[in-house]
């Protein structure tokens, strides 16, 4: 087959993890014997459309504003425009029988148009990887107000985003569940995990060491990687730091981007941390060189979501064999499947007390090290990629 995979963020220059799981993805049917065309946003680019080649997955980035990191009004509007810029850029490349499936990643709820028009142009089906139910935990988060205009400026195109799938893949059985209810079983969907490529860090391959370059040599250091927003609850993980300062073994690693990083970095200066440092965003291999030298992999989700993620990091940490220690809103059943494996500790929000303790459990390197090997036991059980590609491909040889 030849699959269209579409998304807003890609690799070799995105630092988030959406992208590098798709580039994973993209891969793995390479690998599989079928065509992959990747379509993503060339941010500022000189021509209307750009091909590349990245490990064997042909890229067409089309020319956008930029979606990442800027002004929530100027984001919406450029990725408003996704759809109309993408479809201008690749329309005269088509023919009727170009693409035989398209598969496309939300975050952004942007695409549908795009892929409505893939599919009348190419007779074809599509599967959406819905990974984020936006605007929902903006309105959680008390960040947009339900009934606003603004609200139901992005309800409309959420509802498209839907529309134009064929097949929806959620992350979990309670999300699979919430989405649903909420859609009124109206669509076809699946449970879709989180997936990784087995591939950890090769540490001979570094010229240098993290550990020695910011003074933490001999310390447990507690990491957290990826997106410093709203929807983590950044606090949460700030107040860890501060009770555990008493801990002198203990050291808070943070590393992204988001709009809490003024947040923490202030949180930090009024506590006095001097158990806490942050690194702004590096690329994909440089965080993979961090998650070798770091011991316990963080995460927080806000108590208030009514969505149940599964963080995209957490795969990362499962691939170099750390523990998993974090929050989750309640009802989250990511809270079950690393219970169940014994692969770390996790609580709901506001259980800063069982948190606190389970923190300190991790000073002991045998306990440590036993929850990291079941945490990379679960990644094989329950997250390859391997096992993302099949279930989508089964999906459109079934049609």
């Amino acid at each position: 087959m030849r699959l269209a995979l579409l998304i807003d963020d890609y690799m070799p220059d995105s630092t988030r993890v959406g992208a590098k799981m798709f580039h994973e993805l993209a891969c793995e049917f390479v690998k599989c014997g079928h065509e992959v065309v990747v379509i993503t946003p060339g941010i500022n680019q000189k021509n209307p459309l750009e091909k590349s080649d990245l490990d064997g997955v042909a890229v067409w980035k089309f020319n956008s504003g930029p979606i990442k990191d800027i002004g929530k009004i100027k984001r919406a509007i450029n990725e408003t425009m996704l759809s109309t810029r993408a479809w201008n850029a690749i329309k005269s490349e088509l023919n009727s029988s170009f693409f035989d499936g398209i598969v496309y990643y939300s975050p952004s709820i942007f695409f549908s148009r795009l892929v409505t028009k893939l599919k009348k142009t190419c007779g074809c089906a599509s599967y959406l990887v819905l990974r984020d139910l936006f605007p929902q935990w903006a309105v959680d988060e008390g960040l947009m107000k339900e009934g606003s205009l603004i609200e139901k400026y992005f309800r409309f195109f959420e509802k498209l985003n839907y529309k134009a799938a064929n097949h929806i893949g959620l992350m979990s059985q309670n999300n699979l569940t919430l989405f649903n209810n909420r859609t009124d079983n109206l669509y076809q969907t699946n449970i879709l995990r989180n997936w990784a490529a087995f591939s950890p860090f090769n540490f001979q391959d570094a010229d240098f060491s993290y550990r020695e370059k910011l003074n933490i040599n001999n310390k447990t250091i507690y990491f957290y990687g990826g997106n410093i927003g709203h929807a983590q609850d950044m606090e949460n993980l700030m107040r860890l730091a501060r009770d555990m300062q008493s801990y002198a073994q203990a050291h808070f690693l943070f590393v992204g981007q988001g709009d809490e990083v003024e947040l923490i970095n202030k949180l930090a200066a009024d506590w006095k941390l001097d158990n806490f440092t942050y690194l702004p965003s590096v690329n994909q291999e440089e965080f993979k060189h961090l998650l070798s030298e770091v011991d316990v992999g963080l995460f927080s989700l806000a108590h208030s979501h009514t969505a149940h993620n599964f963080p995209g990091k957490l795969l990362g940490y499962m691939v170099e064999s750390l523990p998993i220690l974090g929050s989750v809103n309640p009802g989250n059943d990511l809270l079950d499947i690393v219970r169940e494996y014994d692969a770390g500790d996790i609580f709901i929000n506001g259980d800063d007390k069982n948190l606190f303790e389970a923190a300190i459990t991790y000073l002991d390197d045998e306990y440590r090290n036993n929850k990291g090997n079941n945490a990379t036991a679960l990644l094989h059980k329950e997250f390859t990629v391997e096992s993302a590609a099949k279930d989508i491909v089964n999906i459109f040889s079934h049609r």
